[in-house]
């Protein structure tokens, strides 16, 4: 027949794999409740065996003592296998989190609680106990004055909830971090550069703090500031417009979307020594752990934006650029860029019907711009402006379902350069019918309807032979694996004749 203290000791154990089981399912960051747990039941076995071999050895008042030993083990252990369940388990499933400290406190009043429930079991006087702790205490304060006040600092704060682990703040000192814990004498914050700095609990109540993105008691993005020059050839507002367009054409990692970021025109001629105004895309960031990767994904985007409108960034006004006008440089320079604009073109499989001058023409009129990884090129539903030759990178084609223009877009294709996209629109008149957006930083070569108008306006002829590429091109696209060789034939003449049919209606043939 099993014994109460074999029983106990039995369904102690069970309970602590029980727990343990759990915590590592769900609650794997408080594993280290499990090792005082541990320790307790280790004790408690101890204290347990000790009585019985100081009974057997013939010495019944220190094993009378053992045994209260043992009790209070057990109850301390009971307590410890509460406060993790109910603390770290059951609270934080239903998404309530009790501060440490007050965890702690807790489960140092059930201790309190258990060994005067133990000492009157068993006939002693608690309240001489209780007198004695209290004396020993009183010394302990007088003692340890500064020690305490960290401890009673801890306290407060998380008693409070004026700060919590996870909270990013900037000290008196300027440096930023966030907590990562709060403990009974001390918080941890973590820099971003990899460091930790331990604060005196006592020091955050003296001093002033400042809890970043945190505003009106909800978290909130932090503002964030991206400064830029540029001269006075170019107006204000055309320049805010600019940067606008490119930062707001899509989203940019970690980069709020509400609120919006927004550009603004910080001075003109700052100090009244530099002659170029200071412009600034102020946006607001998301991840603060992330602030100069998150500010240089926004300045790709004022470099890529501010190049496509032919806009130079500033440079100091103490600078001094010395260029020598030659013309002969300047032509050899021309010829070189329009070379590479012609070679581009030659290896686009729509142009290869197209003669040698018909080229020229293009390569004449086409504008290179840049984008940056992330950046739409194309919009769905958009009135089309421009055919792109892609010279460089890879893009993505992306489609929205008309139905819900809100929904994430599906990636129908990717482009890698030497390709060509938007000729669809440019060539018909009909709204994009996908997104494009850029996978990598890329390069295109951007073809106008005017430049486009006088290659078909010199040759008619050439508009049926871009039109059947372009059918052909489609109806591979669109083919369906029951689809034969002489019912793709006629899809594409149906396409060709459509396509070509659109051509002329939209250039006026």
């Amino acid at each position: 027949m099993m014994t109460p203290e074999v029983l106990w000791a039995a369904g102690l154990a069970i309970a602590i794999v029980f727990t343990a089981a759990l915590v590592n399912r769900f609650a794997p960051q408080t594993r280290s409740r499990l090792r005082t747990i541990a320790i307790l039941y280790v004790m408690y076995l101890l204290a347990l065996g000790s009585s019985h071999l100081l009974a057997d050895l013939g010495e019944p008042d220190w094993a009378r003592r053992t045994v209260i030993a043992t009790e209070i083990l057990r109850v301390f252990l009971v307590v410890n296998l509460s406060a993790t369940l109910v603390f770290r388990l059951l609270l934080r499933g239903l998404g309530l989190k009790v501060p440490t400290i007050a965890s702690d406190l807790l489960v140092g009043l059930g201790y309190i609680v258990a060994t005067v429930g133990v000492f009157s079991q068993h006939g002693l006087d608690p309240v001489g106990a209780l007198a004695t702790g209290a004396a020993v205490s009183a010394i302990l304060a007088f003692s340890l004055q500064s020690t305490l006040g960290n401890i009673l600092g801890g306290v407060a704060l998380q008693l409070d909830g004026s700060i919590h682990e996870g909270d990013w703040i900037q000290l008196e000192n300027g440096k930023q971090g966030r907590i990562r814990a709060i403990r009974w004498r001390h918080t941890l914050i973590e820099t971003r550069d990899w460091s930790t700095i331990v604060v005196p609990n006592a020091s955050l109540l003296a001093n002033n703090i400042t809890i970043l993105g945190y505003r009106e008691g909800l978290p909130a993005p932090q503002r964030m500031w991206v400064y830029f020059n540029v001269d006075f050839r170019f107006a204000p507002n055309h320049v805010i417009q600019i940067v606008t367009d490119g930062v707001l054409g899509s989203p940019i990692e970690n980069v709020a979307g509400d609120p919006k970021p927004n550009v603004i025109c910080m001075d003109l001629a700052r100090d009244g020594k530099d002659s170029v105004a200071l412009y600034a895309v102020r946006y607001w960031l998301i991840d603060l752990a992330a602030d100069d990767p998150t500010s240089s994904r926004v300045r790709a985007r004022i470099f890529t934006a501010l190049k496509r409108a032919n806009i130079p960034l500033a440079v100091p006004a103490v600078m001094n650029l010395v260029q020598v006008n030659d013309r002969e440089r300047e032509q050899t320079h021309r010829e070189r860029d329009h070379g590479a604009r012609l070679a581009a073109l030659h290896v686009v499989h729509m142009f290869r019907g197209l003669t040698e001058d018909e080229l020229r023409v293009l390569a004449e009129g086409v504008t290179a711009v840049i984008y940056t990884k992330g950046e739409t090129i194309t919009r769905q539903g958009a009135t089309a402006h421009y055919l792109y030759v892609l010279t460089k990178g890879t893009v993505e084609v992306k489609v929205r379902k008309l139905d819900n223009p809100a929904s994430e877009p599906r990636v129908m294709a990717t482009l890698e350069a030497p390709e060509v996209f938007g000729e669809m629109g440019l060539m018909t008149g009909t709204p994009r019918g996908a997104d494009v957006v850029a996978k990598t930083d890329v390069e295109c070569l951007r073809l106008d309807k005017p430049t486009f108008e006088r290659v078909l306006l010199a040759r008619p002829d050439a508009a049926k032979e871009l039109a059947d590429k372009l059918a052909l091109r489609r109806a591979n696209n669109t083919r369906t694996e029951d689809m034969n060789e002489a019912e793709l034939a006629r899809h594409h003449q149906n396409e060709a004749a459509r396509i070509l049919g659109g051509i002329k209606e939209f250039f006026g043939l």
